[in-house]
């Protein structure tokens, strides 16, 4: 499934101005879904903008699905290093088992792609909100080596909560795979419940890059 998502992204990679001081990958707040792409793998996630706590927000709600939401960016990871985002998670997933293809499934997942010339030089990272990995804790896709899962949040503390995020990606490019980064050439939004045959619901809120980290607060609104 990951490998698909790859491909796609490959495909549709475009420019983003050069001079802001702040990328907006997805303004949810202001009922934004322009330029994001639905890609299905196998059924298809729901994904719709709801209110929560007064805010506009995305919604995603899987039944044995694995679909997302991607979107096609051009981003120097070293001039725009930071991601931030803000997320919710309804509850996690007990079957995840990131050592199995049947158990790579997340409740919530942020994906950061670096396309290259030739398909299988293509990297990728997942952000995720985990059951089972240790936060802060890492391992390669049990679908391709080419893409890593990172857990930012695990467990079940923070779910039904409002969580923001806050990831130095150029630095994780660098400890994950060992290289500089190329372009970042796509963003992607997944909750998926496909291998492990279960169901998820998460919120997203808005998502963007920034030149530096500013502190990520946890239990705040989206």
């Amino acid at each position: 499934m990951p490998v698909l998502l790859f491909a796609f992204l490959l495909s549709i990679v475009a420019a983003l101005p050069s001079l802001a001081t702040e990328l907006v990958v997805g303004k949810f707040s202001a009922e934004d879904l322009g330029e994001w792409t639905e890609k299905s793998f196998r059924g298809k996630t729901e994904y719709s903008l709801t209110k929560d706590e007064g805010k506009s927000v995305l919604m995603a709600h899987s039944v044995k699905a694995g679909s997302g939401l991607v979107k096609k960016v051009s981003i120097d990871a070293r001039k725009f290093p930071v991601l931030r985002w803000s997320w919710k998670v309804d509850h996690t997933l007990k079957k995840e088992d990131i050592r199995k293809k049947k158990g790579d499934d997340f409740a919530a997942r942020v994906y950061v792609v670096f396309p290259r010339t030739f398909f299988w030089r293509m990297r990728a990272i997942n952000y995720v909100w985990a059951s089972k990995m240790a936060k802060d804790s890492h391992a390669r896709s049990p679908y391709t080596s080419n893409s890593v899962i990172i857990a930012v949040e695990s467990g079940d503390e923070n779910i039904k909560k409002w969580v923001t995020e806050e990831r130095n990606v150029y630095e994780d490019y660098r400890k994950v795979f060992g290289e500089e980064p190329p372009l970042l050439g796509g963003v992607a939004i997944m909750t998926d419940t496909d291998d492990t045959q279960d169901e998820a619901t998460a919120y997203y809120g808005d998502i963007f890059f920034e030149g530096k980290l500013q502190g990520a607060q946890e239990n705040v609104r989206p």
